[in-house]
């Protein structure tokens, strides 16, 4: 049954209305969305969130001219506190985090891998109860060769006066964390993130210079097909890991994807599903991944997108370090994936 004018004209301009409705939810007014309220809080977490963003902005647009300009590429001949060579890039995009939450006034201290300890903003402490833990760079050996590339944040609040300036409220459970997600620069730049209110993903248009909506409410499937991990370590897994890779390989149905940066392979299982492991090796069985910065910041948007994350023993969520740079074996993704791992790990099987 053909659609008179009439009815085409309506349904036209409901399909526009919906498209204006979306390119006009930013970022920062999506959070007000979510807490359908003006309260100090959801204006704190908006204000911060748009920090955030323009963070991401300001590392895309110097990632995207990096091969026209000299000293972005390669090593600083330096070497951070986790022992690790530092990227040129990896020094920039700490410096911008820093930069942006001066001006915040909400962020008391930054905390980053890349520095050994809490980044203080003297003039923010007083009213800032916030704190920022982030990897300003994840996946900075793709620099060079012109691959994806992440940042990962978590907003903590901070309990406690810290008067000593060691930040040991840090030393807390993964549930503390307030809001989580990260910003992933490919063909374009993307940014997710959960308050704890579900998982949602935003993408920067140029035109604009504004992060606009593009999925609200994501759900991860509860299976999937993908398993990321570097079999370069096969060797130095434990047995149950190995077995767990043998029994994907012979095994109908299963992909493998790594790329040597997290924030792109998490994306892809978040979309997808599937599940991503950085299990530790024998000579280092607390594996590579910091937990501030990294697992605990992840975990909490896929827990929230309805998967799981775990060390294979324990949740990441519930774990809670002893030092701010603690490490931790990672398996996150989707609920069944993440499970099947979990039954080689406990049972061998």
């Amino acid at each position: 049954m053909a659609l008179s004018p009439e009815s085409l004209e309506l349904s036209n301009n409901d399909i526009t209305d919906k498209s204006l409705d979306r390119d006009c939810t930013t970022l920062s007014r999506h959070v007000l969305q979510q807490f359908k309220t003006f309260s100090p809080q959801a204006q704190d977490l908006s204000a911060l969130m748009n920090r955030i963003a323009l963070a991401g902005k300001l590392v895309a647009r110097h990632l995207s001219r990096a091969g026209l300009m000299e000293g972005v590429l390669g090593f600083t001949g330096d070497v951070n506190v986790q022992g690790e060579s530092v990227k040129k890039m990896d020094v920039y995009a700490n410096d911008v985090f820093i930069s942006v939450f001066k001006q915040s006034g909400l962020v008391c201290r930054l905390a980053s891998e890349e520095m050994e300890k809490p980044y203080y903003i003297p003039e923010n402490c007083p009213i800032g109860r916030y704190t920022l833990l982030y990897d300003p760079i994840d996946g900075s050996s793709n620099t060079d060769t012109n691959l994806s590339l992440g940042s990962i944040f978590a907003i903590r609040q901070q309990e406690g006066d810290d008067l000593d300036g060691e930040a040991k409220d840090l030393l807390s459970d993964g549930r503390k964390q307030i809001a989580a997600g990260y910003i992933l620069y490919g063909p374009s730049t993307m940014l997710v993130y959960t308050i704890g209110k579900g998982v949602h993903s935003f993408t920067l248009d140029p035109s604009l210079g504004e992060f606009i909506l593009t999925e609200e409410n994501i759900q991860i499937p509860t299976h999937g097909s993908v398993y990321s991990v570097n079999e370069g370590n096969f060797w130095q897994w434990d047995e149950s890991i190995r077995e767990y890779i043998r029994y994907v390989h012979r095994t109908e149905g299963y992909t493998a994807r790594y790329s040597g940066a997290m924030v792109s392979d998490i994306h892809r299982i978040l979309v997808q599903g599937g599940v991503f492991l950085y299990p530790g090796i024998l000579p280092k069985p607390e594996g590579k991944l910091r937990l501030l910065y990294e697992s605990a910041p992840l975990a909490f948007v896929i827990e929230q997108a309805g998967g799981r994350a775990t060390t294979g023993l324990v949740d990441i969520l519930d774990i809670v370090p002893k030092k701010l740079h603690q490490r931790t074996p990672l398996i996150i993704g989707s609920k069944q994936d993440v499970a099947k791992v979990e039954s080689f790990i406990q049972n061998g099987h």
